[in-house]
């Protein structure tokens, strides 16, 4: 696929027309597994920001004139246009961020997913009607759309994390100015593609490339955008909360996790290696709830740890294309770098490096780095207090349930977290004292488009996926109506 066409035909969407030249300086797209080059990406103005807006207040007002009915319609028809073209989607999210083909693949049938759920959710925008204090008088509560909303969307999970936002956005009536990360921008031009095949009103969907500088403090100034929902770091999330009371928007943070893991004594242990393999190396590791820290207890831990290195071991690293491939490269040289620092870090403060810990010898280009795990690091590294965000984990003994607890809900992190073992006391006991928005025990699958995911602390605030997830997006407007007396009305005609 020629991504160098993708761009040129497609570029900024603003008021439903594609705009492939800006005028401004472009941003040349790298591939991250040859470091060969993708094309050039149009760049958004200023100007073109404010543009965007203008066309998400007459798309918002588009949208107030179709029915709850008919929202779910489009966004049927969205979700199906997501599925004919995920082999298409997955292999330009490939391309542009080195996630395997496989995973990419699985992402976009994800993001279908998510979108079919926020259809249904379209038409169960459930207001109240209840008895007054005054006789025959009611109290009504409706939900209305928020207007212009704000999606700022990462680069590793760039169709789903996406769909997350336009799925409730677009089902609660409103219009969206989206700003992804430019690594990613070609996957999200293609789905936003599919929103407006399905029928849209222009300026429902806006989407802007480019530098945040340019983009992000102009939304963010804007009173006309009601509410910003924005996934991405720690750091960028504070600016954005701190920004957002100048106008003051409603805000979502979906923010950065450093997930704990606990296996206890009775864990399965080859099913725990199995499934820990696959979930920690998912995209190369860079996935906000990707489990970061696994704490074993000390009478399997070594046997645990064997087992998980094997299993690590066995995961092929090469082209992302390659449908065998488990791992591809990170998708920037920044993180790359980042993750070789903090490991090398953590070894010379004494940890042990269990496999990988090195660039792949056989890979002679793109930014790859081997799975790695690193046995007893000691607790004040930055491996272990800032999010790696890549293919390392970290294996920890641990003595007592109470230690354990108290190591894992050190951290300011309360996104994710994961359990294993086979007891319904250790269950309980652990999954209620952890801190965390999202809890596996004997998974690491974290979420699904029926279920809310979110975390607190520095992880964030808010929710996407699951039934209350629309709420974000619509106001409330509470009606006290009390019944005029009509007697003079039938005075007046009856003198007539």
């Amino acid at each position: 696929m020629d991504l160098e066409e993708h761009y040129s035909q497609h570029g900024l969407l603003i008021g439903g027309h594609w705009q492939a030249q800006t005028g401004v300086d472009r941003q040349l797209s790298i591939n991250p597994a040859t470091e060969a080059p993708l094309g050039h990406l149009p760049l958004a103005s200023k100007e073109h920001v404010t543009q965007a807006v203008d066309a998400a207040v007459i798309g918002s007002q588009a949208m107030l004139k179709i029915t709850p009915w008919e929202r779910s319609a489009l966004l049927r028809r969205a979700a199906i246009l997501i599925r004919e073209r995920a082999a298409q989607l997955g292999r330009i999210v490939a391309l542009e961020t080195g996630k395997p083909i496989s995973q990419a693949i699985g992402e976009a049938n994800a993001a279908a997913e998510s979108v079919d759920w926020f259809a249904d959710e379209a038409r169960r925008v459930f207001g109240m009607s209840y008895e007054s204090r005054v006789k025959g008088g009611r109290y009504l509560v409706h939900y209305e759309p928020l207007g212009v909303v704000a999606a700022f969307t990462p680069w590793n999970f760039p169709l789903l994390l996406l769909a997350r936002k336009m799925g409730p956005a677009l089902a609660a009536g409103n219009a969206l100015v989206i700003r992804p990360s430019n690594e990613a921008a070609g996957a999200t031009m293609s789905l936003v593609r599919c929103f407006v095949d399905a029928g849209f009103p222009e300026g429902a969907v806006n989407l802007v490339v480019g530098a945040p500088e340019n983009i992000t403090p102009v939304i963010m100034a804007d009173a006309r955008v009601a509410k910003v929902s924005f996934t991405g770091s720690v750091p960028v999330g504070r600016q954005i909360v701190e920004a957002s009371a100048q106008t003051l928007k409603k805000v979502t943070m979906e923010l950065g996790g450093h997930a704990p893991v606990i296996v206890h004594r009775d864990a399965d242990i080859d099913a725990f290696a199995r499934l820990a393999a696959l979930g920690k190396f998912r995209n190369a590791g860079q996935v906000c709830a990707s489990p970061t820290r696994f704490y074993v207890h000390e009478s399997i831990f070594e046997q645990t740890a064997a087992a998980l290195v094997e299993r690590s071991n066995a995961l092929k690293v090469g082209d992302p294309l390659d449908q065998r491939t488990d791992l591809g490269p990170l998708t920037t040289s920044r993180r790359r770098d980042a993750i070789e620092r903090l490991v090398d870090e953590a070894v010379r403060d004494g940890a042990q490096v269990l496999c990988g810990g090195r660039r792949p010898s056989q890979e002679g280009r793109g930014w790859f780095y081997e799975p790695t795990l690193v046995a007893n690091p000691a607790a004040h590294t930055r491996l272990m207090n800032e999010e790696p965000f890549g293919p390392v984990g970290t294996l920890t003994p641990f003595a007592t349930t109470d230690e354990v607890i108290a190591e894992a809900n050190r951290l300011p992190f309360a996104l994710a977290a994961y359990v294993f073992t086979r007891s319904m006391r250790n269950t309980m006991e652990t999954t209620e004292r952890l801190q965390a928005g999202v809890i596996g025990v004997n998974t690491f699958v974290a979420s699904v488009a029926e279920t809310p995911f979110g975390g607190s602390k520095d992880s964030g605030f808010g929710r996407e996926g699951g039934p209350h997830a629309i709420r974000d997006y619509l106001d409330t407007k509470f009606i006290n109506l009390e019944l005029a007396d009509d007697e003079p009305v039938k005075a007046s005609q009856a003198s007539a």
